[in-house]
């Protein structure tokens, strides 16, 4: 099993069909968004790995889980002091703010905790969202239900990718703010066709 990246599971949980442009077909375009989104990461990885009040600070790590097929970068990883044992809290930052109803970034930090739990051998019961936009931290509890939402969100990522097979368009609540709009062209194929038959008809009279 190829492994996929962990930024996949967040593209696919926000929309299977983004997820299938950006690491199917390689599709990618830039706006204010994911502009500010890089220079935010790019920010935070130029901290390098540190320590602050008792604990380790390590950016941009590399993550692998072998039983998920998952790889990626965790933007930050604290290692709090537990007795002999350094716990790890990982921090994935984003650019807006936590969205309603959607757990993509959820997922995406869960995929993060289960490689380290895979890498060290350890226990992650929580990590945290900082949002840009409200300069806070959200804390995430990596419970059961959102560990297996997790490992579905995976599996469902494999399949899409091996299947090379996009999900057709479908116009829903953030799609104005993709970057990709253009190459998904949501709501062109929601018209009816007898939308095309009326239109056909009234340039022939």
């Amino acid at each position: 099993m190829e492994d996929v990246m962990l930024s996949a599971l967040q593209h696919y949980a926000y929309c299977p069909r983004q997820c299938a442009l950006i690491h199917l077909e390689q599709a990618w375009a830039e706006n204010g968004h994911t502009m500010e989104g890089r220079v935010m990461h790019e920010h935070v990885h130029e901290g390098g790995s540190r320590r602050r009040d008792g604990m380790k600070i390590v950016t941009d790590l590399e993550l692998r889980s072998e039983r998920l097929g998952l790889c990626g970068r965790a933007d930050v990883v604290e290692f709090h002091r537990l007795g002999e044992v350094w716990q790890p809290y990982p921090v994935e930052y984003k650019k807006g703010r936590p969205r309603s109803g959607c757990d993509a970034d959820s997922v995406q930090l869960c995929g993060q905790a289960l490689c380290l739990e895979e890498m060290l051998g350890v226990s992650v019961q929580e990590g945290a969202l900082y949002y840009g936009q409200t300069r806070r931290r959200l804390t995430v509890e990596f419970t059961e239900a959102l560990r297996c939402r997790t490992e579905e969100v995976a599996r469902a990522v494999h399949e899409l990718l091996e299947r090379g097979v996009t999900p057709p368009p479908e116009e829903k609540q953030g799609c104005e703010a993709c970057s990709l709009r253009e190459a998904c062209l949501p709501g062109v194929f929601d018209l009816k066709a007898s939308y095309y038959v009326q239109k056909l008809c009234g340039e022939s009279e």
